[in-house]
């Protein structure tokens, strides 16, 4: 499983080929903060919503610690989203690197 770093993440937001994001925590998580740009697709419903989840391009996953998103971002893997990556350390780790969310 590929991993992204959140230093990494704020490189490739700016440039010309942004990947997409996919917030996998709950709704009432999303008050501490979110990524501008990402969707929620909360972790039990992205079985159901693979549909809006696009395989042509980097997709970065992400959930509060890393877990959820990592858990997701091999069953992404393992359905053919070769390009599906983990966000290391959550949005715990972009804030606490300085990133802000939207």
């Amino acid at each position: 499983m590929k991993s992204v770093e959140p230093a990494e993440l704020a490189k490739a937001l700016g440039g010309a080929e942004a990947p997409f994001l996919l917030d996998v925590r709950e709704p009432a998580e999303m008050i501490d903060g979110r990524i501008a740009g990402s969707i929620n697709i909360p972790m039990g419903e992205v079985e159901q919503r693979l549909g809006e989840i696009p395989t042509d391009r980097d997709v970065v996953v992400i959930c509060h610690l890393g877990a959820r998103s990592a858990y997701v971002t091999r069953a992404l893997n393992a359905r053919g989203y070769s390009r599906a990556m983990n966000l290391r350390g959550g949005m715990e780790a972009w804030l606490d690197e300085g990133r802000h969310g939207a």
